[in-house]
């Protein structure tokens, strides 16, 4: 009896387990901001393979290329339907010269590229190069300035340069150089973690030298810089207040760096080989963004209660040790659906701050740290699309949507709040809570209805309601993104370990959907209201 109790309650507790419902509650009414497209901005530093290699060859090469980018790259990163790209850096921006990357390649000083390993750079990747890119992969180029070894005057020319279709000496030497019209660049980063690697100062001392460098960046012939000051790494508050006070709505926006980083000093953690305590360790160090968003917009809305200054979040990514045999300083890691998921993750959270995050760029494009590729030079070349990729790709129809607030009633899950110590369940600093499944959802323009879906949990398939108010639904498609192991990722050899399929366990009634996800998926459909 003993025994068939015991079973009893074995299968019991069994079918509770597989049940664990999720409840996910969707005001479709209710929506009013935009979710701004350049949420899915990208970053293209010098750095590593990143710009050699990655998106530009040469003329020259053996990959086939069309004006020395890489056709694969450029197809790849059209379908991806990339907002913005930020360039030269990163740290590599406040030792860059603008002025070494124009005209005649063959003529152009070679660098030293002191941040990123000690690479000799030859600079035939310049303005031109960059913001011809931008305009073949039909994105809006964002320039971060040099402040920390560059001058007043340098940037003030660089502005004129790109922007001037007058009669002047800058406007003169680009067309000399072969462009006659002016490139429609808007976002400038007047320096960059101006803090650190962009000149060690002090928020006081930087507040002043922005006033004084956007001063002389004007706006020339019908274009209007968006200007960006170099903001806060992490939890540095008090960065954020000092410019709300000493700079104030003379920047259009901020920028905020954070990274999924377990710290800076020793290993970071291998990208492939982790344990089940580092992956929630992971999700829950990627969703403190959210508090740490919350806390300077709290600081920003003191000084600019109408969130007229933008919060741009320019950095933002996972960070491991770079791949064994590859060199330290070129920051190259691969990509397995760990990362996917804390792609995922974070952008739900900079949909939910919308209203004050503009911009987010998530580092970088090709061949580092998180990236949406991985290429090589080999044979003619290979690539290679990563888990996080297909993430931004599925994620495609939230931009420029209506977001609408969501609710989600799920399982919280247990996580240690340092990887680096054990987790202490008795203590409640000792661990942070995960929901297990994160959700958003937006009204694109054509009225349909996007929602997104997650299931972080690694071995629990999730039932997901999804109700949604004031609305009727007609048919839902959708795409799913999951694998046999969370460690899986994709290579030159084996390119689709993790790739989107079609999804289809999912049901419409009135108006509710229920979604049976797997373990460790994503999951984003797109429902026809009637």
């Amino acid at each position: 009896m003993k025994k068939l109790l015991f079973s009893f309650f074995g299968i019991t507790m069994a079918a509770m387990s597989m049940a664990q419902d999720a409840t996910v509650t969707i005001e479709a009414d209710k929506g009013t901001d935009k979710i701004h497209k350049e949420i899915y901005g990208q970053f293209a530093e010098h750095l590593g393979t990143c710009i050699y290699g990655g998106l530009w060859v040469g003329e020259n090469s053996p990959i086939p290329n069309t004006k020395g980018y890489r056709n694969d790259v450029l197809e790849a990163l059209k379908d991806l339907k990339v907002p913005v790209l930020r360039w030269p850096g990163g740290c590599f921006a406040d030792e860059y010269h603008w002025m070494d990357g124009i005209g005649p390649r063959d003529k152009r000083p070679k660098m030293q590229n002191n941040n990123w390993g000690g690479t000799i750079e030859d600079n035939s990747f310049g303005t031109h190069e960059f913001l011809n890119l931008c305009e073949m992969i039909g994105c809006e180029p964002y320039i971060s300035g040099n402040v920390g070894s560059g001058t007043v005057e340098e940037l003030a020319k660089w502005v004129e340069y790109m922007t001037s279709d007058g009669d002047t000496p800058m406007a003169k030497l680009r067309r000399q150089n072969g462009r006659e019209k002016s490139w429609n660049v808007k976002y400038l980063g007047v320096g960059n973690e101006s803090w650190g690697c962009g000149g060690n100062m002090r928020p006081e001392f930087y507040s002043d030298l922005y006033r004084r460098y956007s001063t002389y960046c004007r706006n020339y012939d019908g274009h209007h810089l968006y200007k960006i000051a170099s903001g806060a790494s992490d939890y540095d508050y008090d960065w954020t207040k000092v410019l709300m006070d000493n700079v104030g709505h003379r920047m259009d926006g901020l920028s905020l760096h954070y990274y999924t980083v377990a710290g800076w000093s020793g290993s970071k953690g291998s990208s492939t080989k982790f344990d089940n305590d580092q992956y929630y360790w992971t999700l829950g160090k990627c969703l403190e963004i959210e508090d740490v968003i919350k806390r300077h917009c709290t600081i920003m809305d003191e000084k600019d209660p109408k969130k007229h200054i933008g919060l741009l979040v320019d950095e933002w990514g996972t960070w491991w040790d770079h791949e064994p045999g590859t060199h330290s300083g070129h920051l190259f890691q691969q990509n397995t659906m760990r990362d996917a998921m804390v792609a995922a993750l974070s952008l739900n959270v900079f949909h939910r701050h919308t209203d004050r995050v503009r911009m987010a760029n998530i580092a970088q494009i090709v061949n580092v740290l998180q990236s949406m590729i991985l290429t090589d030079t080999k044979d003619g070349g290979h690539m290679v699309l990563t888990p996080t990729y297909h993430v931004f790709h599925m994620y495609r129809p939230f931009q420029e949507a209506t977001y609408l607030p969501t609710n989600t009633s799920c399982e919280q899950i247990k996580v240690r709040h340092d990887m680096n110590k054990e987790m202490d369940q008795t203590k409640d600093d000792g661990f942070r809570t995960v929901p297990a499944i994160s959700a958003t959802a937006a009204r694109k323009q054509d009225g349909k209805l996007v929602i997104a879906l997650t299931n972080i949990s690694l071995d629990k398939k999730k039932e997901v309601r999804v109700d949604i108010d004031g609305s009727k639904l007609k048919s839902v498609t959708g795409s799913i993104l999951t694998c046999k192991n969370i460690a899986d990722h994709n290579t030159f050899d084996q390119p689709n370990t993790v790739k989107p399929t079609e999804f289809k366990d999912m049901k419409l009634k009135k108006n509710s959907l229920t979604v049976k996800m797997p373990a460790k998926s994503i999951v984003v459909v797109e429902i026809e209201q009637k």
